[in-house]
């Protein structure tokens, strides 16, 4: 693997550390993978470049998986996972911790945050990654359940 590239702001592509993602996996059992190559895919379902995950419905797959490209559309990405959270989703994103980012006050915030401890081996890297990372995790509230666009429930009476 060259190092150069992967360490650099000519590759936005992180494969997922494969015993990183199976910690995870065994507590969410994740069913989509919606940033993925057929070579890193880590579920049977996947969304590729050409698919264009940002297209597409998260919701209804069971619980989803998201490691997006980290480059300038990752914002994009965390916006999307957040929404698809507001209708039903639950997505689990691994992200660099970039905590002075707009996309982390306007979204990061209002998911579960994991900072992981030391740094991330990705792919067959044979170095860490150049930055921290963190794991958000974006899913339905109670509260969500009873928003506006629910039919009233109650008498206030």
């Amino acid at each position: 693997m060259n190092n150069e590239l992967m360490f650099s702001s000519k590759t936005d592509v992180w494969s997922t550390p494969i015993d990183f993602f199976n910690a995870l996996d065994k507590l969410f059992n994740f069913r989509l993978d919606v940033c993925a190559l057929p070579e890193n895919a880590k579920c049977e379902i996947y969304f590729t470049p050409e698919v264009d995950g940002l297209k597409q419905d998260w919701t209804g797959q069971g619980n989803v998986w998201m490691n997006p490209p980290y480059g300038r559309e990752i914002s994009k990405w965390i916006e999307k996972a957040y929404l698809s959270s507001k209708q039903g989703a639950t997505v689990v994103c691994l992200i660099p911790a970039r905590t002075d980012t707009r996309y982390w006050h306007d979204y990061c915030v209002k998911g579960e945050i994991y900072f992981v401890r030391g740094r991330l081996k990705f792919g067959n890297a044979e170095s860490c990654a150049p930055f921290p990372s963190a794991v958000v995790c974006f899913r339905p509230k109670i509260a969500d359940a009873f928003t506006t666009n629910q039919p009233t429930l109650f008498d206030d009476d």
